[in-house]
């Protein structure tokens, strides 16, 4: 069977595949009813994206190919032609979902580095956060006055941005810190850049954005 002619993912070792396999699965753990977006980019080189449940969305690269340069999958079969993949790393991702694809991605570049902030900074952020979310939340969730409050102000020169708790729970929700302070190196950091529209944050294993102003217009 010929499955370059097919609709599909192509990826090019196991890692790569375990590792897109751990950010489906976290999406799902966020949304059982998740859609992933994924789009090829140069280098051979694919971007899953998800939104989160905080108004964030999460991205993560893997060296691979893809059949139509960008399509969107359910989270669900999404994972089971991941856990089937066949020996040529043909992935089958599932019905089309394009449709169900809400808002816009940011573009791949523009970003302006602003600072690097300790990544055990971070995951304690998250631990409090998290804390507060239990000591505060109702059936609907942690209250947004706490997700929008900005617990890292970063600036260079003139430009300045503050990341929203809503950011530091993405980051981990989805896996993309190590869960606990052991397992952080006092070196790690996390990356944070900024465009006009877009706050985007690397971590060690993913990176989330933020639409800046009103994500609602983008996000839902």
């Amino acid at each position: 069977m010929d499955t370059m002619s097919e609709r599909g993912l192509w990826l090019d070792n196991s890692s790569h595949r375990e590792d897109l396999a751990a950010f489906v699965e976290r999406a799902l753990r966020l949304d059982e009813a998740a859609v992933i977006r994924l789009r090829e980019r140069e280098g051979g080189l694919v971007v899953a994206w998800v939104s989160t449940g905080f108004d964030v969305l999460a991205s993560r690269v893997v060296e691979g190919r893809l059949k139509p340069a960008d399509l969107s999958a359910g989270a669900d079969a999404l994972a089971a032609g991941l856990a089937a993949m066949q020996r040529d790393g043909f992935v089958e991702p599932g019905f089309a979902m394009d449709s169900a694809w809400r808002g816009g991605l940011p573009p791949e570049a523009g970003f302006v580095h602003l600072d690097d902030v300790p990544a055990r900074v971070v995951l304690d952020l998250a631990q409090r956060g998290v804390a507060l979310a239990k000591e505060h939340s109702s059936a609907h969730g942690p209250p947004a006055s706490l997700l929008d409050q900005e617990v890292v102000a970063v600036s260079s020169g003139e430009a300045s941005v503050g990341i929203p708790m809503r950011c530091v729970f993405a980051l981990t929700a989805m896996g993309f810190l190590p869960q606990t302070g052991e397992a952080v190196a006092a070196d790690e950091i996390v990356r944070v850049r900024a465009m006009p529209s877009w706050l985007r944050i690397d971590a060690r294993f993913g990176s989330v954005y933020r639409r800046r102003g009103d994500p609602a217009l983008v996000l839902r």
